[in-house]
C-alpha cells in the first residue's frame, strides 16, 4: 500500500466521522423535547426558536467558512467546527435555562455550518475523479448519523435515567471525530481553502452558483417540510401513530442506499440535468399522491418522497463538480447552502399557517407540488456541464 493510498483512505475515515456528526445536534432534540421543555421551564416561544436555529446557522454562519478557509486552510476550520460541535453538544444539557441552552445549540450549530461548507472541497481536492461516490459516501453516513441520534436518543436517556446525559452523549461522536482532523491541520498543505488565483471569482455573479443556491433552496424546503409535517399528514388521514412514524422512517432510511447510487451515477456524467428533472417529477407524483388521499397508498407515496429526498447528496455532488478547483468549490458551497438555506427557512412556516387557516392539507399539499416547479428548471441549469 502506497503512502498516497493511505492518506486517502485515511481522509475518508476523516470524511466519514464528520459527516456523522452533521445532523446529530438537530436530530437528538425532538426526541426529548417534552423532557427538555419541563426541566428548563421552556416557553412555546423559546421551543419554537430552538427549532429555527438550525437553518439560520446553516445559513449565516455557512457564509463566513471561506474567509476563514483562506486564512487558515479547510482543514483546521473543519476541526475548529467541530470543536464548537463538541463544545456546544456538552455543555447545552447542563444549561441552567432556556436561554443559554438555545446559544450552546447556536454554538453546536455554529461549527456543523463550518464543515458543511468545507467538506464538499475537501471531496475535490483529495478525490477529483470520485467526486460522486465519495460524496455519496458521506451523505449516507450523514443520514445514517441522523437517523440514529433520532432513534437512540429516548432509549439511551432511559437508561442513564436523565435526559441531560442522553443527550450529552452525542458529545462522544464529535470527539471521536476530531483527532483526524486535528492531524491534517497540523500538516498544513495547500488545503482547498486557500487560494492562490489573484482575483477570486465572484460566484455571487456566476449564473449557476444562483441555480445551485435556488436548487438547494427548493430541495431544502421539501425536505424540512417532509421532516416537519408528513407523519401529521398521515395521521390526519387517518393512518396510526405508528404506521405514520414507519412511512416517515422509510422515506429517510431510502436516502441510505438511493443516495450512495445517485451521487455515483451524477459523479459519472457530463451532466446533471436530467436527474435532478427525474427528482423533481418523482416529488410531483409523490405530493400529488397525498393531496388525492394520503390513505390510499401511502407506501407509493412514502417512497416517491423517498427518492424526491436524494436531491440533498445530488446538490452536494453538483457544488463540487461545477467549481473548476477546491478554491473554487469552497466559495461555491458556501453561497449556495447559504443562500440556499435562507430561502428554505420560510417554507415549513408557510405550510404549517396554510393548514392552520384553511384546517386542512389540500393547499399546503398543492404549493409544495408549484414549489417542485422552480426546483425542476433550478436543477436543470445546475446540472449542466459547466464550470466556475
Amino acid at each position: 500500500m502506497t503512502r498516497p493510498r493511505r492518506g486517502r483512505i485515511f481522509t475518508l475515515v476523516a470524511l466519514v466521522l464528520a459527516a456523522v456528526n452533521l445532523r446529530l445536534a438537530v436530530t437528538s432534540v425532538g426526541p426529548v423535547l417534552t423532557e427538555i421543555r419541563d426541566g428548563l421551564h421552556m416557553s412555546a416561544t423559546a421551543a419554537g426558536l430552538l427549532t429555527s436555529v438550525p437553518v439560520f446557522c446553516f445559513a449565516s454562519v455557512g457564509l463566513l467558512a471561506p474567509r476563514a478557509a483562506r486564512r487558515l486552510g479547510a482543514a483546521p476550520v473543519i476541526a475548529g467546527g467541530l470543536a464548537l460541535l463538541t463544545v456546544g453538544l456538552a455543555a447545552r444539557p447542563f444549561a441552567p435555562g432556556s436561554a443559554l441552552f438555545v446559544l450552546f445549540s447556536a454554538v453546536a450549530l455554529a461549527g456543523i455550518a463550518l464543515v458543511n461548507v468545507l467538506l464538499p472541497s475537501i471531496v475535490k481536492d483529495h478525490f477529483p475523479d470520485q467526486v460522486g461516490s465519495v460524496t455519496g459516501l458521506y451523505t449516507v453516513a450523514l443520514n445514517l448519523g441522523a437517523t440514529t441520534a433520532a432513534a437512540a436518543t429516548v432509549p439511551v436517556t432511559g437508561g442513564f435515567g436523565d435526559w441531560r446525559l442522553g443527550l450529552a452523549c452525542w458529545a462522544v461522536a464529535a470527539l471521536v471525530a476530531l483527532p483526524p482532523w486535528l492531524l491534517m491541520a497540523r500538516e498544513r498543505p495547500a488545503t482547498p481553502g486557500q487560494s492562490t488565483d489573484a482575483a477570486p471569482i465572484r460566484v455571487s455573479r456566476q449564473p449557476i452558483a444562483w441555480a445551485l443556491a435556488v436548487y438547494f433552496g427548493m430541495q431544502s424546503t421539501s425536505a424540512y417540510v417532509i421532516i416537519g409535517w408528513l407523519p401529521q399528514i398521515y395521521r390526519d388521514a387517518g393512518l396510526s401513530a405508528e404506521l405514520a412514524g414507519v412511512l416517515f422512517a422509510t422515506t429517510s432510511l431510502l436516502g441510505v442506499p438511493l443516495g450512495m447510487a445517485l451521487s455515483a451515477l451524477a459523479g459519472r456524467v457530463r451532466a446533471q440535468s436530467g436527474i435532478a428533472v427525474g427528482l423533481g417529477l418523482f416529488g410531483v407524483a409523490g405530493y400529488f399522491g397525498l393531496w388525492m388521499d394520503p390513505a390510499s397508498a401511502p407506501w407509493v407515496c412514502a417512497i416517491l418522497l423517498g427518492i424526491v429526498n436524494t436531491a440533498f447528496p445530488l446538490v452536494l455532488t453538483m457544488i463540487a463538480l461545477r467549481g473548476r478547483t477546491p478554491a473554487v468549490v469552497v466559495r461555491l458551497s458556501a453561497f449556495a447552502q447559504g443562500v440556499g438555506y435562507l430561502i428554505a427557512i420560510p417554507g415549513p412556516i408557510l405550510i404549517g399557517a396554510l393548514h392552520d387557516a384553511t384546517d386542512g392539507w389540500k393547499a399546503p399539499l398543492a404549493v409544495m407540488m408549484g414549489l417542485m416547479v422552480p426546483q425542476i428548471i433550478a436543477g436543470f441549469f445546475a446540472g449542466r456541464d459547466r464550470q466556475i
